[in-house]
């Protein structure tokens, strides 16, 4: 998060009185807005851990959400090396853009995205009923069940690797990969926390 000393470094007449903040998802790393902030609306930003911008049109400041109730809660917030813009990395609560869309540039989304999305999914299934839902089942099955088809869908794409058909592989993968964000998220973690680990294994900033 800013410090008051990073604060201070802020080049506001380079800016012109307006500093141009870039707005990140904290979790899947896309890009979901742009916008502009003033001294005040950085104050407010920092204060309430909401996004709060200064719209250049209506000469006001408007707090992402005040009135869709798609709010940016604040996660961090970055100056860049010339202390002329912000990176603020945020949970977004529903779609950003005013267009329904996730994000504003809606047209490119990464491979770690699409996983997001899948965990988002999760998490929605979770809440349905166990009637209609295999994973809100899943779910309230607990760990041990779990794991235990985490377990037998290992089993299942080595049988498939070993057989060699294209097919089943990734039909296996598939259902690996989502029993194991299921039990990722059992256990109150998701695919960030493994994209870090990679990163620190590989020594990736």
């Amino acid at each position: 998060m800013l410090n008051d000393k990073q604060l201070l470094n802020i080049n506001w007449k380079k800016v012109h009185g307006l500093i141009p903040c870039i707005i990140q998802n904290f979790l899947s790393s896309e890009i979901l807005m742009h916008g502009y902030m003033n001294q005040n609306a950085l104050h407010l930003t920092l204060k309430n851990k909401l996004v709060t911008f200064y719209s250049r049109t209506k000469k006001k400041l408007w707090t992402k959400g005040e009135t869709s109730g798609n709010f940016l809660k604040v996660i961090d917030m970055i100056l860049d090396c010339d202390q002329d813009s912000i990176l603020i990395l945020v949970d977004a609560v529903g779609p950003t853009c005013h267009l329904k869309n996730i994000s504003c540039f809606h047209g490119i989304k990464t491979d770690y995205t699409n996983f997001f999305y899948l965990e988002k999914i999760i998490q929605s299934r979770i809440n349905t009923s166990i009637q209609t839902s295999y994973t809100a089942k899943l779910h309230n099955e607990g760990i041990n069940r779990i794991a235990q088809k985490v377990g037998e869908e290992a089993i299942e794409i080595v049988i498939a690797a070993i057989n060699n058909n294209e097919l089943d592989i990734i039909n296996e993968a598939s259902d690996l990969i989502y029993h194991l964000l299921v039990l990722l998220h059992q256990r109150n973690l998701n695919f960030k926390n493994i994209i870090n680990n990679l990163k620190v294994r590989n020594k990736i900033k």
